[in-house]
């Protein structure tokens, strides 16, 4: 099997005679063409006069050596080794770091048992559009927790930076559950916060197909020890107090867990400070961003809602990101916490709603927080949020800006060609009641800078609405090369929460290292 990267074809290349393509581009006549995949799709609009489609191909062919720049390579099969553990082991929180681990435990036959503080995904459904309607926040049950985790009400980004061969087969199972097909060949792949709800429901009812039990309502409060190693962990659903005996617990809770961070503190659990960005949810009209990005070529139906990514370094030593832009979508409330509001992105496979958003985010550095305290980071988001809220009028309302009246600092009156897609409310509020100095002052300074990469970025009438909080994890619980904490021995932090993964794909990783070192010590252990 070879791989023939950066091939350029048209927009309206017929993928469905990719076989014939190949055979006439590569000499190679087709009935020596055993197999032909497409490996990687990306568009190419760095030229606004010539958009296109650079793509890699996959071929097995008789004669294929012959064919220059081509690379070999081998498709990766995962296996797991079976084991039978005494305990079952615990995977607390059932995003996609928690989801890949009781995968992976499950099918290596040890029966994990999933504790998830939120609901299925359906009964979270109903509570995030009850939330979204003007109705109570869940403070057990919303964007942030629940099946599926924060990613389950976002744009379900596969995207990431780390390299690692379990990456292939995590989407592989993403599409055997549910999520579309191209995501295995797409450059900047999806699933849709509607597709992702019925893909993370297959995965569940998978795994517990597999021997997994998974408690919805399951709220994990704390662990017990013996000899400095996990010997059982407790959890409430409702007013009970329950106990699960385990040696093994993966703890995914996810990067808004903070009480979790505060109980694993009181236990004198190994914690230190980590960087993380706070910021402001940026709209334009798509049709803008659209044009901006595709030119002549925007509206072409080979191509779907332009996306983007900037980054600028400031003057101040700040720097300004966009962060999980979504096309075609809406800026949703994140809030977990009673007083306190944060706000995220999110979009529908189709990516067809009127604005596209995108978090722009400062980065905050562990010397911002002004003290040594592990959990100071954390106590910097509450706080930001907490002023967000009341900006807001206190009542879940949405702080909004228009960019041209941020820039000359004075508070917004009325919108101009963008409506803000915010539910339940927004109330006009310039940024500065609820960001530090430096936090606006990139803002300014930088959405300047980006409206030179993107004609329009820095249009008067963008809406800014806030506070973007919950990009990242303010703390990380360290652990050891074994990925065990450096405290309590058969405790595995992981993913976001943990402060080792930054998105669906990383996360879903960390998951299954985390899983991969259980089973190798529980086999470990029998082999004594």
């Amino acid at each position: 099997m070879i791989r023939i990267n950066n091939i350029k074809v048209p927009l309206d290349f017929d993928f469905g005679k990719l076989k014939k393509f190949c055979s006439d581009k590569f000499s190679i006549p087709e009935k020596n063409i055993k197999l032909v995949r497409l490996a990687k799709k990306s568009v190419d609009a760095r030229k606004k006069n010539d958009v296109h489609f650079i793509i890699s191909v996959d071929i097995s062919a008789k004669g294929e050596n012959h064919i220059k720049n081509a690379v070999s390579i081998e498709y990766f099969q995962y296996t797991v080794q079976k084991v039978h553990a005494e305990k079952r082991p615990v995977v607390v929180g059932f995003g996609p770091a928690g989801m890949f681990a009781s995968l992976v435990l499950a099918m290596a036959g040890a029966n994990p048992i999933v504790l998830e503080r939120g609901m299925d995904v359906d009964r979270r459904v109903k509570a995030v559009e009850t939330f979204r309607n003007g109705g109570k926040l869940d403070t057990e049950c919303n964007i942030q927790f629940g099946e599926g985790g924060a990613g389950t009400f976002s744009d379900g980004k596969l995207t990431t930076g780390i390299k690692d061969k379990r990456i292939d087969w995590i989407l592989e199972k993403l599409v055997e559950f549910g999520a579309p097909d191209e995501i295995k060949y797409l450059a900047k792949p999806h699933i849709g916060t509607d597709k992702l709800r019925e893909t993370v429901r297959n995965l569940r009812n998978h795994v517990i197909s597999l021997g997994c039990e998974v408690r919805f309502g399951a709220k994990f409060t704390g662990y017990e020890t013996a000899d400095g190693c996990i010997s059982a962990v407790t959890y409430t659903d409702g007013e009970k107090i329950n106990c699960i005996e385990t040696d093994n617990v993966i703890l995914a809770t996810g990067h808004s867990a903070r009480d979790v961070f505060e109980m694993l503190y009181s236990e004198n659990v190994d914690l230190s400070q980590k960087s993380f960005a706070v910021g402001v949810r940026i709209e334009h009209l798509r049709k803008d961003i659209d044009k901006a990005m595709y030119g002549k070529f925007a509206g072409n139906p080979a191509l779907k809602s332009a996306d983007y990514k900037l980054a600028v370094h400031l003057p101040n030593g700040r720097t300004l990101y966009t962060f999980c832009m979504c096309p075609g979508g809406y800026v949703v409330p994140a809030s977990s916490e009673e007083g306190r509001l944060a706000v995220n992105g999110m979009s529908c496979f189709a990516r067809d709603a009127e604005n596209s958003n995108s978090a722009l985010l400062v980065n905050i550095n562990t010397s911002d927080y002004e003290s040594s305290h592990p959990l100071a980071g954390m106590y910097f988001q509450r706080e930001l949020e907490e002023k967000a809220f009341v900006a807001g009028g206190s009542d879940y309302s949405a702080p909004v800006a228009l960019f041209g009246d941020f820039i000359e600092g004075r508070t917004s009156e009325k919108f101009g060609r963008i409506k803000p897609s915010y539910q339940p409310r927004t109330k006009f509020a310039n940024p500065e009641e609820y960001l530090p100095d430096y936090v606006c002052e990139s803002l300014k300074i930088g959405i300047k800078e980006m409206g030179k990469k993107i004609s329009g970025f820095d249009s008067t009438d963008a809406v800014l609405t806030g506070i973007e909080s919950r990009s990242s994890s303010p703390v990380r619980i360290n652990r050891t090369e074994s990925l065990e904490s450096v405290s309590v021995g058969g405790l595995y932090p992981c993913g976001e929460g943990a402060g080792y993964a930054g998105g669906i794909v990383s996360a879903s990783v960390d998951g299954m290292k985390c899983a991969e070192a259980v089973i190798n010590k529980i086999v470990s252990e029998k082999s004594r």
